[in-house]
């Protein structure tokens, strides 16, 4: 089977690579949810405000997947959904929620044909 430079060997790769291969056109940008979750509802109040004022469209609740971050921003950018465009925004919100003890939770977003 032939390498696709477009979905490098990691876990972005992968989830790409099969979205591909049940028929989503990458080609067609979408909206995207970012999940960052927090320990402490203030801690992720203050990042929601942080991208808010960055201009970008945010959600907020409680969650209930982790007992030591009970509290989940969404951020919802529209892009294509490449690996560089996925992990790049990845890599500013972990750089960004660090300091408030936050981490990254995943990604996902609509398929589109």
């Amino acid at each position: 089977m032939k390498s696709d430079m477009r979905f490098p060997d990691d876990e972005n790769g992968q989830v790409l690579r099969q979205m591909v291969e049940q028929g989503d056109d990458l080609s067609v940008p979408r909206e995207v949810d970012f999940a960052v979750i927090f320990p402490t509802e203030d801690a992720a109040l203050k990042f929601a405000l942080r991208l808010l004022k960055s201009g970008q469209k945010v959600s907020f609740s409680e969650y209930e997947g982790n007992e030591a971050l009970p509290w989940q921003v969404l951020a919802h950018p529209f892009m294509e959904p490449t690996h560089e465009n996925i992990s790049g925004y990845e890599g500013l919100l972990a750089e960004e929620a660090e300091s408030l003890g936050g981490m990254n939770d995943g990604w996902g977003c609509e398929a589109q044909s």
